[in-house]
């Protein structure tokens, strides 16, 4: 592929809403065998998936047979949190990424078909390292959170990938700007970031609320705070993670604009949700895939977290949520409850909100 398709390629990226676009050789990525080190010491909890299918997820080009080049692409979510009691990260606030940036890669596929060549998209559903790829392809650098960070948008790219047998010039890759500085670990509630480019799955909040499939680990719900689903504290924490809110101006489409009329003001109310009226309620969303039984999960420790100035009314949704979970046999559902209640009883409501993370942290304001 010559340079001017390329540039054709990358504008018809920009065309699509990606706000960064590089491309990289097919060549595995690297930190392959830091990854299988993560995956021996367990630091991927429960999520399974990602031991399986390393024929191709370490080797690209087993993806995409002929495979000869990658698109990485990335999707600004940045945007201000919405006016609600408890906090839901950023990117699950409106419609699954998942599907409109597959529908957005498969119209930049349809571009390339144009310049001959097979192309295969992807999300980070598949089995693809697409963050060293992404840093290969010069979107950003993998920093100490982990996230891909780029210099005008931050840590808040969503990323997809297209696999070709089109050879397209490669991209240089992006200098780590990490530098010294340790925000990120120092900001995180649990202790998931060791401040090296470490992150334990089985610590971080956002495992804990969204994929984790079991309870919250007692000595870290304090710190779950008011977080109800995902953490983004890492990356408000990063000095680069400051950056434009291009949802709010609209240059990004209104996918994800926040759905408000999805989420409660009250989180005693969704108490009497069926399964049904979670599922049409959050449909579309990110949301949807946990389910009622862990948003309630969720709810009980945010509850049981922030109190506030209808302790009673909550306190008395807990104790009926307690005896029906326990009737019912969902011991998960009853002892989380059951925590709640007794953390609103010892405190009369009162919990004390140290921090924006939960907890009382001094760290390095200094970014080198």
């Amino acid at each position: 592929m010559s340079d001017d398709l390329k540039a054709r390629l990358l504008g018809t990226a920009g065309e699509l809403g990606f706000c960064a676009a590089g491309t990289a050789s097919i060549a595995a990525p690297p930190r392959g065998d830091y990854f299988l080190r993560w995956l021996a010491e367990g630091r991927n909890a429960s999520m399974e998936w990602l031991a399986r299918n390393n024929d191709r997820r370490l080797a690209p080009e087993n993806f995409l047979p002929g495979a000869r080049s990658v698109v990485v692409l990335g999707f600004n979510y940045h945007q201000p949190p919405p006016v609600l009691p408890y906090r839901v990260a950023r990117y699950a606030l409106g419609a699954d990424y998942h599907n409109f940036l597959l529908k957005r890669l498969k119209k930049l596929c349809a571009r390339m078909r144009e310049w001959g060549g097979e192309q295969r998209p992807c999300v980070d559903t598949a089995p693809v390292m697409e963050k060293p790829l992404a840093e290969r392809a010069g979107l950003g650098w993998q920093g100490k959170n982990t996230l891909v960070t780029n210099r005008r948008h931050g840590p808040w790219l969503l990323l997809g990938a297209i696999f070709t047998t089109l050879e397209i010039p490669p991209d240089a890759p992006e200098t780590n700007r990490c530098g010294a500085c340790r925000r990120c670990a120092g900001a995180c509630p649990t202790g998931a970031l060791d401040g090296a480019y470490h992150m334990d799955a089985r610590r971080c909040l956002a495992y804990l609320t969204v994929e984790h499939d079991g309870a919250i680990p007692p000595e870290f719900r304090a710190a779950m705070g008011d977080r109800l689903f995902g953490c983004d504290t890492c990356a408000e924490a990063c000095p680069f993670g400051s950056g434009q809110w291009p949802v709010a101006s609209g240059q990004c489409g209104d996918e994800l604009r926040p759905r408000l009329e999805a989420f409660p003001q009250r989180l005693r109310d969704s108490f009497a949700w069926t399964d049904a009226d979670y599922a049409a309620r959050f449909a579309g969303s990110p949301l949807k895939r946990l389910g009622l039984r862990r948003w309630l999960r969720n709810c009980c420790v945010v509850l049981g977290n922030t109190g506030g100035d209808e302790c009673a009314a909550n306190l008395a949704a807990l104790e009926a949520l307690r005896e029906r979970a326990a009737a019912a046999g969902d011991e998960l559902l009853a002892e989380h409850a059951a925590w709640a209640v007794s953390k609103l009883a010892n405190t009369d409501g009162k919990n004390e909100k140290k921090d924006e993370t939960g907890k009382a942290a001094e760290f390095d304001q200094t970014a080198k």
